[in-house]
């Protein structure tokens, strides 16, 4: 029961934050000045479908992420309560950000189906955030976490761009 609930409060914490509060707000303060489709043009189907693609690709990554992390990593999402196991299966065999790839589809994907300036601004944001929070902060603590196993795994697995076949260590 705590650890359901430990994951229901990174959840609501971290990606329903990015993914819903915070596009809405910027959707809300932004109004008069962000932009939206106008008329049902080529343009403007091309927007919606390849948005709704996005954001549900995104979400079925992100979904699939946070089940791995919840029965093989035995934590969560959250950087104050991290998974005990390295996490090296599914599409994690292809790149080492996988949830926070499927979190930036959805937002890229809101700003393409909404056709918003501003919300392709906090994907951006967003995306810029995580990479100098990688790097700094996330990849050291791993190392330290995990030692060895995880700096092959590191060595072997790109952090964005990823790998076509899936990395076969540990």
């Amino acid at each position: 029961m705590l650890k359901t609930l430990r994951h229901i409060l990174a959840i609501f914490l971290l990606p329903v934050m990015v993914v819903i509060l915070i596009p809405a707000w910027l959707s809300f303060a932004f109004l008069d000045s962000d932009t939206r489709w106008v008329g049902m043009t080529s343009l403007t189907w091309t927007g919606l479908i390849a948005g709704a693609l996005s954001a549900w690709l995104g979400l079925i990554l992100f979904v699939w992420c946070l089940n791995l992390f919840a029965i093989i990593g035995q934590g969560t999402l959250a950087p104050w309560d991290p998974t005990e196991k390295l996490v090296v299966s599914g599409p994690y065999r292809h790149l080492r950000n996988p949830m926070i790839c499927g979190v930036a589809l959805i937002l890229i994907g809101q700003a393409l189906f909404w056709g918003s300036w501003i919300i392709a601004l906090w994907a951006g944001i967003f995306i810029l955030i995580n990479h100098v929070y990688f790097i700094f902060s996330e990849e050291p603590g791993l190392a330290k976490r995990f030692g060895e196993n995880y700096l092959n795994y590191k060595a072997n697995v790109p952090r964005w761009i990823p790998r076509l076949k899936p990395w076969k260590g540990q």
